[in-house]
């Protein structure tokens, strides 16, 4: 069928859909129908999917933006390393440094690190920064020992402590079901069901405090909820202790009065940004999986 519109020549073509009815004059009283006029001359338009042909463009901007957005985030860590943290390296990093070191021996330093990491869950307060300290003082090996051992204790004592609020918590999770939907699909299933679950709750965004009391009301068994934890930690732990050491290294780098060198400003930068990415994709990653855990069929 052809019609005039704005003196050309319109092609269109409409091709009948399942349960579509046209009367005799050729119109679609009911159903959709696919419309292939091109008014601006930047591709077909489908009534029936919504949808633009031709989405290879979008892909391609969408791949721009995003190459754009890490170039940017690139430069402003650049910047950062450059001019901002020296300056603050100065006035607050290096005497927290110095004072850590001249007030506390080793040991002391080690049962102080392994006390706020092991406690401070239980009592809500966070312990990030004392993980960041754990990898600015023994780097990766005997930090991340450390730091595992403490969490094995800061995990555990929450869990057993909110079995003495299970009503209360109950209660929280009949309020907000949708919130809770994924946790209680965390004590469901098996064992190895469980510890996944435990695994990519960690690896999310939920928080990690409330996490160590919410998961005794969802009747997870305190096996899978303790390896699962440990597991679902260890990309947490490492990005923590990574912060500590390059906060470490700026450190020593301003308290020598010297800038880093190029080599060293662009392993830095890529660091960070790697970082930034792998805990972004890891996260995905691990949201998508458990939506799809919520669907799957549990095994006994």
């Amino acid at each position: 069928m052809t019609y005039c519109e704005d003196e050309s020549v319109v092609l269109e073509v409409r091709t009948r859909m399942e349960g579509d009815k046209i009367d005799d004059n050729g119109d679609n009283s009911k159903g959709d129908y696919v419309d292939l006029r091109d008014e601006n001359g930047a591709g077909e338009r489908c009534n029936h999917c919504g949808g633009c042909w031709g989405s290879g463009g979008s892909v391609f901007w969408y791949w721009v933006k995003l190459a754009v957005t890490f170039t940017f985030l690139g430069l402003l860590a650049a910047a950062c390393v450059k001019w901002v943290s020296p300056f603050v390296m100065d006035k607050e990093i290096i005497p927290i440094i110095n004072w850590e070191t001249t007030t506390f021996s080793t040991p002391v330093l080690v049962l102080l690190l392994f006390a706020s990491v092991a406690l401070f869950p239980t009592l809500l307060l966070p312990s990030s920064p004392s993980m960041w300290v754990a990898g600015m003082t023994f780097g990766y090996g005997f930090g991340f020992l450390l730091i595992i051992t403490a969490v094995a204790v800061g995990v555990s004592l929450p869990y057993f402590i909110g079995s003495l609020f299970l009503h209360k918590i109950r209660g929280w999770f009949d309020k907000y079901p949708k919130r809770a939907a994924i946790l209680r699909a965390a004590g469901e299933g098996n064992w190895f069901h469980q510890f996944r679950s435990v695994a990519l709750i960690r690896i999310s965004p939920f928080p990690y405090i409330l996490y160590n009391y919410c998961a005794v009301a969802t009747n997870v068994k305190y096996g899978p909820y303790f390896l699962g934890s440990l597991a679902g930690m260890v990309p947490e732990i490492f990005v923590a202790m990574y912060t500590g050491i390059v906060i470490r290294t700026l450190a020593d780098a301003s308290n020598d009065r010297r800038t880093l060198s190029a080599p060293q400003i662009v392993f830095t930068v890529f660091g960070f940004c790697a970082t930034v990415v792998a805990t972004i994709t890891i996260t995905v990653y691990a949201k998508r999986q458990l939506k799809v855990m919520q669907d799957e069929p549990l095994l006994a």
